[in-house]
């Protein structure tokens, strides 16, 4: 894969037309765009995240309102989790969201389920504006030519730590640090603070990943998974030793303070994360966060990409041109840009991301470890994610979670992995 050398923050957003960081289940028609009352319609948007965006995207949407006072959006949001869940039963119902907050491991299973609304026809006629984004990044959620999604904003894999845990410790991460750099800093916290190096990474599908990429394979191909059972049990057993050991935070007291996140507790001195995500630890705890570089297996490739989080309509929606017109304005007004700063990542279009300069730590942090990886030249595009990509990282997370409290060995663990993973890819 080529490398990036040289890249400014202007020009690492043109990566995210490769790459990317949903649930479908009836055939549905586009509706015809009718008014209610009066004239006005009303739309509804849905969203997964945590407390902090959910104000934000209020205030955008009471924003949106008083510019387009003839369109009212109802909210509703959820954790990643229970999100999903909703929207399956809403869209098995015939009856979900107008609009949804939406990812890459989403948008094939909903395309080919018929749930995600072209909106090419609605570019077509001026009801959104796909000018100014990066490099085609207006293309990245085509498929066999529809239009099923808008990209909001970029962001790619970090590790989040507690710097002041990692300054007493005295550990510096740097690009360029191996894993085994990584794993003796936290062996040198753990033993000098009492507190774990890292509240327990093996769950997290985007991190395995990377890990693999390292190592010249991937977490999926095209059409199915990218590795075998002999990949992921050594590094299971690793992480149950770890989590024994008191390296990761212990497992019950994660479960415990769900949904915050164990670092933001004081559970952890870091764990890996979307980098954007340091907001949210801002936003929850106490403590200094920055964005440390991901490891590596030789002490250079990481395997790192841009993953973009996006907007998509749905196409049982009664009122498509006022579906494209909210998706407009999120993805191009420049006030927009400036409530939701780099929540969603770094925003996609030029309009957004000139309107929007960080002062604030965590956002500034956020542009400064955008540049560097892509300065460092270790972007590159992201593997495909085949339909039925969501229930296996769910799977992937839940089961490695599950081997952490001690109900699963990890050969056993590993085994109803790779069963899951089968079944969830056949059927979709």
């Amino acid at each position: 894969m080529s490398r990036n050398n040289g890249m400014d923050r202007r020009q690492l957003l043109k990566l995210t037309g490769l790459s990317a960081a949903g649930l479908g289940l009836t055939a549905a028609g586009c509706g015809s765009g009718g008014s209610g009352s009066g004239g006005q319609v009303t739309i509804r948007h849905a969203w997964w995240g945590a407390d902090d965006r959910a104000k934000k995207v209020q205030q955008c949407v009471a924003l949106f309102e008083k510019k387009h006072p003839k369109i009212k959006v109802k909210t509703d949001f959820q954790q990643y989790a229970d999100f999903w869940k909703k929207f399956n039963t809403q869209a098995a119902g015939g009856n979900p969201p107008d609009v949804i907050q939406n990812a890459v491991t989403f948008l094939r299973k909903y395309e080919a389920k018929n749930v995600l609304l072209d909106l090419k026809p609605q570019a077509e006629k001026g009801n959104l504006d796909l000018d100014g984004f990066r490099a085609g990044l207006e293309k990245f959620a085509e498929i066999d030519g529809k239009l099923t999604g808008v990209p909001v904003g970029s962001n790619s894999m970090a590790l989040v730590i507690d710097e002041r845990a990692y300054e007493k410790a005295g550990v510096t991460p740097e690009i360029g640090w191996t894993w085994d750099d990584w794993y003796a800093g936290l062996r040198k916290i753990k033993s000098g603070q009492g507190l774990a190096g890292d509240s327990g990474p093996h769950g997290v599908m985007y991190l395995y990943d990377l890990i693999l990429r390292q190592n010249g394979k991937a977490f999926f191909t095209e059409d199915g998974m990218g590795f075998g059972e002999a990949e992921l049990l050594p590094y299971w057993t690793e992480a149950l030793a770890r989590v024994k050991a008191g390296v990761y935070t212990d497992p019950n007291k994660v479960e415990q303070i769900k949904p915050a996140l164990a670092l933001a507790k004081g559970l952890s001195a870091s764990e890996f994360n979307w980098d954007n995500f340091s907001v949210r630890y801002s936003a929850e705890g106490k403590g200094s966060y920055g964005l440390a570089p991901i490891p590596s297996t030789d002490g250079g490739k990481t395997g790192q990409y841009l993953g973009s989080l996006m907007l998509s309509g749905t196409a049982r929606t009664k009122h498509p041109a006022e579906v494209a017109v909210f998706i407009s304005f999120m993805t191009q007004d420049p006030e927009v840009a400036r409530i939701m700063g780099y929540d969603r990542g770094v925003p996609a279009t030029t309009a957004q991301f000139e309107a929007y300069r960080p002062t604030d730590a965590p956002n500034k942090a956020i542009a400064e470890y955008e540049t560097k990886i892509a300065d460092a030249g270790l972007l590159e595009p992201i593997t495909p994610h085949p339909a039925g990509a969501d229930v296996v990282e769910a799977a992937f997370l839940r089961i490695g979670g599950d081997l952490s409290l001690g109900k699963a060995s990890p050969k056993d663990a590993v085994k109803q992995f790779f069963s899951e993973a089968k079944t969830a890819l056949a059927s979709n």
